[in-house]
């Protein structure tokens, strides 16, 4: 998708600001998320990206600057706040159950329980059956524990727990991160189910080449401030490194605060 300014996004950061120590990890960062969008987050270690996103996910309290989600202003303190307004993170180590199976994580903390009080497995894994099939119609195996799941079938594991729920906002950390290519492939098949279902993804990636295969914008932080937002179509993989190495916005780009000039 292209970035629609006539839709209300999914969610904004405006300005958000956080120092610790005196020090500024972000300083007045800004970057929207629309419907069916996906977003990447790009910069060296220490740029602010992962910072920013976890003001986002709650596990960090901005010092200053908004949120908005769906155009409502939003109050993010925690993960719990964070889940309420349908943000989820997929971390790079996924976070998943090995010794048990798919429906187990899916429902892990949440459990369905029968009318006598034990745990209903049917329902439990008839209700992820249904949620797998919308991501990955292919994956069979329910009955085994996620730890003999591939990268790319454990992926489906931690994203298919996360819309179970009700996640309209997805933070992906990395997600391609050690997969060989038929299962990088996979995760990108399954970004594209959820791009479809209207789900917007912040992605985090080191991978230059990933993020012009699954992101439609990209977003540059460098020291801590937005080098610039752009549309994958409107920039090179070079003028993004540029942006990235040096701070320079392309002219395709829209430039941020701590872009320096052409």
């Amino acid at each position: 998708m292209t970035e629609n300014t006539s839709q209300t996004p999914l969610v904004e950061l405006r300005d958000i600001s956080l120092a610790f120590g005196g020090i500024k990890a972000v300083d007045q960062a800004s970057v929207s998320l629309f419907p069916g969008e996906v977003v990447a987050i790009l910069g060296h270690n220490g740029a602010g990206k992962s910072t920013l996103i976890k003001v986002l996910s709650g596990a960090y309290s901005k010092d200053s600057g908004d949120i908005f989600v769906k155009g409502e202003h939003a109050t993010i303190n925690n993960p719990r706040d964070a889940k309420s307004y349908g943000i989820e993170t997929i971390y790079q180590t996924l976070a998943v159950a090995d010794n048990v199976d798919a429906a187990a994580n899916l429902y892990l903390g949440r459990e369905i329980l029968t009318r006598w009080g034990t745990l209903d497995d049917v329902a439990m894994e008839s209700e992820a059956r249904k949620v797998m099939g919308r991501l990955n119609p292919n994956f069979e195996r329910f009955k085994e524990p996620v730890a003999k799941l591939s990268g790319g079938q454990r992926q489906s594991v931690a994203i298919a727990r996360a819309i179970l729920f009700n996640a309209q906002i997805l933070i992906m950390d990395e997600p391609t991160a050690a997969l060989g290519p038929q299962e990088t492939e996979q995760v990108g098949e399954l970004i594209q189910a959820l791009k479809r279902d209207g789900i917007g993804i912040f992605l985090i990636s080191h991978d230059i080449h990933d993020v012009f295969d699954l992101a439609d914008r990209v977003m540059v932080m460098k020291n801590g401030q937005t080098v610039g937002t752009a549309r994958t179509e409107d920039v090179t993989k070079d003028e993004v490194l540029g942006m990235i190495i040096l701070g320079k916005c392309p002219a395709g780009a829209e430039p941020g605060p701590g872009a320096l000039p052409s």
